[in-house]
């Protein structure tokens, strides 16, 4: 497999802070799209329209690491303003560095086992 993380965060938006969120979301997404190791940012929005799933994926830990650095200096306040993280779960070897970055969060983590992934 490789040294590519990933992750899966589950949250639940804040009663009345969906539209902070949208607007804090869009500039978080412009923001990532020129971080280096930076390959895949999504977000969906559950049905119930108060749920939202976060799919990321970095080409290792450093880039992980430089994101979340990243993150937490810039929007990590407005972030902890409108939404709770539910669960959180990567997938990968994670160094260390990054798992004390993680572990506070409440990851889980997930070992690679056996797959692969096209593009």
């Amino acid at each position: 497999m490789s040294d590519q993380i990933s992750w899966h965060v589950e949250l639940e938006i804040r009663p009345g802070q969906m539209d902070a969120f949208r607007a804090l979301t869009r500039e978080m997404v412009e923001s990532t799209k020129s971080e280096r190791g930076a390959l895949i940012y999504e977000r969906f929005l559950g049905d119930d329209n108060q749920s939202v799933h976060v799919f990321e994926r970095y080409a290792d830990s450093a880039a992980a690491v430089r994101h979340l650095v990243a993150f937490g200096r810039m929007y990590g306040k407005r972030f902890a303003d409108v939404a709770d993280r539910k669960r959180f779960t990567v997938f990968g070897t994670p160094t260390p560095e990054l798992r004390r970055i993680l572990d506070p969060l409440g990851a889980r983590y997930c070992a690679p086992l056996a797959g692969f992934s096209r593009g």
